[in-house]
Parts: C-alpha cells; structure tokens; sequence
C-alpha cells in the first residue's frame, strides 16, 4: 500500500472495519437509547421515535412519500486489523439519538505508528468530541459545522478520516465525508445512492489531521437524501468498502431482520474476504486499474492485492 507524502501529515491506512447501520420502519410506540461507542466489538440494537413529512426529491429513484412516524433500528459491529485485536483496532464511531439520530465514523491513519504515536486517540477523541457538539447551538445540526467543532478542539497527534450523517426530523439525511469512509442508502432491494471517496492519489485519502497542513471541514464532501420507510444505511470505514463490493451488501443484509446481525454479517464477510489473497477485491481492482501490481511473489502464488495489511 502506498505512503501518503507530506511533512508527516498524511499518512499510510491499514484498515479496520466500523460498520453502524440503521433501517427505517413504522411503529406505534418505541424505546429511545443513545449509544457512543469508541475501539471496541459491539452489536447492538436502539429504536428512535420520531415524526417525519418527507418531502420531493429530483431523482426518480429517491422519491419519498409522506409518513408520520418512524422507528430506525441500529446495529453496529467493528472488527479490528488482525494485527491490532488487543488494541482493539483504530476506528471510532458513535450512534446518536438527538434530534433524528446522528452517525459517525472516524478512522484512523496507521502510519503515525511509524512515529510511535497510537493512531486510535486522534479519531477515539474527534468522535468524542462530536458526541459532545450534537446538540450546539453553533453546530445547528450541521454535519460540516459538526466536524470544524470535534477537530478544533481535538489535540491529539495524529489524522483520521471521518464521515458524518445526521437525520433531521422532516427525512433529510445530511452528510459530511473527509475522506474515503462511505455510506450505501439501499431501498428496494438496491444501492440508490452512494458517497465517494476523496483522495490525493490512490491510497491515500483526505484526512483531518493534528497538523497544520491538512484537510479541514471545508474540503468535506457534503450531500442531503431524503429518507423512506424501509431504508437501509450502511455506513463503515474503507476496511468495509476495500473489501465487499456493493453488489454483495443488498443479499448479505436482507437476510437478516436484526440490524445488529446484519452489521455483523457484513463485518464478518468484509474480514473474509480482506484475509482471502485470492480474492480479487474492490481494492485489488482499484490498484490494477491505476497501474499497481502485487510483489513478483504473490504473482507466482495467484495472489492479489488485498484491501489489508
């Protein structure tokens, strides 16, 4: 994989996966259960109330219809770097219930481990700090305003990739990416709608750093969906999208009524195929098509590019 140049400030990505995920249902009565979470292995469910008119969208695929009230069922899962398990790995993400729901995901850049500095504190403390700013009055419920705030007061060494989603109460889903962490929104059966990821050159991503020199809120790529009963976010860190392509999420999560089991399958699969060296990935195709090959070795043994190392 290649090393980001730049003073020290962009640096090399080895990948964990953080997957939340939330699906939209009607409901006659709910439970309401915030959850911030950092490094850690955890599947779990919270169901939010809330009343929503959603309004016209341009697109002919994104066309809502008008509901009164719906549930969103969230299950996360995050599956360390094998190599990083008793560290528990280098994401961080929370799920938030304030307002409509907010959902954010940071990942960290391995490559301050080179300069003995822990990758995982940068992006543990921005969404720390996210997770405190929800509710600003400044922030107004702006995913980008959320980001500027959770990175100037982060003081940390080191950089992250971050996205952000947050749900206002008339549908709108507002998203704010720095970066090559993604989000699907699947309906019917089908991706609708995707991010996409910022880089410099390949393998090496947009990044809020603890440097001067870097990415700020203002390079954010930011975007608004208008959500329906029975859609389905997955959100995750590129240790996800690396490695499961997106044809293969629709049939992996419609298996699965609980939301936490179908984080989980998708982590699992993700984690499958980013150890298989046969397996030719979303990233080993990325490589080859910018003219990166495996060592001479792998060759020799039919091994690909993986979206791990």
């Amino acid at each position: 994989m290649a090393v980001c140049e730049g003073e020290g400030v962009l640096r090399l990505k080895r990948e964990t996966m953080a997957i939340p995920m939330l699906r939209a249902a009607m409901i006659s009565h709910s439970q309401s259960q915030p959850l911030i979470h950092s490094i850690s292995a955890i599947y779990e469910t919270a169901k939010r109330r809330k009343r929503v008119v959603f309004s016209s969208s341009s697109s002919s695929e994104l066309n809502p219809v008008i509901r009164s009230e719906v549930s969103f069922c969230v299950g996360t899962c995050l599956i360390p770097h094998p190599k990083k398990v008793n560290t528990g790995g280098e994401d961080a993400f929370f799920v938030s219930n304030y307002n409509g729901g907010v959902i954010a995901v940071a990942d960290g850049v391995s490559g301050w481990a080179e300069e003995d500095v822990d990758p995982s504190l940068f992006p543990r403390e921005l969404l720390a700090n996210a997770s405190n700013f929800v509710g600003d009055e400044e922030v107004n419920y702006d995913p980008q305003i959320l980001i500027r705030k959770a990175h100037a007061a982060t003081f940390s060494t080191g950089s992250a990739t971050v996205i952000v989603a947050m749900l206002e109460k008339n549908g709108t889903l507002k998203i704010a990416n720095v970066g090559d962490c993604g989000l699907r929104l699947i309906r019917n059966g089908h991706v609708v709608f995707s991010t996409s990821p910022q880089e410099h050159y390949f393998d090496c991503p947009f990044q809020l750093s603890s440097e001067r020199v870097g990415q700020t809120y203002l390079d954010a790529a930011v975007c608004n969906v208008e959500l329906i009963q029975g859609d389905t976010i997955v959100m995750g860190s590129d240790g996800l999208f690396d490695n499961v392509f997106d044809h293969e999420i629709v049939p992996t999560i419609v298996r699965y009524k609980d939301v936490a089991e179908a984080a989980k399958a998708l982590a699992n699969l993700a984690s499958s195929h980013a150890m298989d060296s046969n397996f030719d990935s979303p990233y080993s195709l990325e490589a080859r098509s910018r003219g990166f090959e495996p060592p001479l070795w792998k060759k020799i043994l039919g091994m690909k590019l993986t979206g791990v190392s």
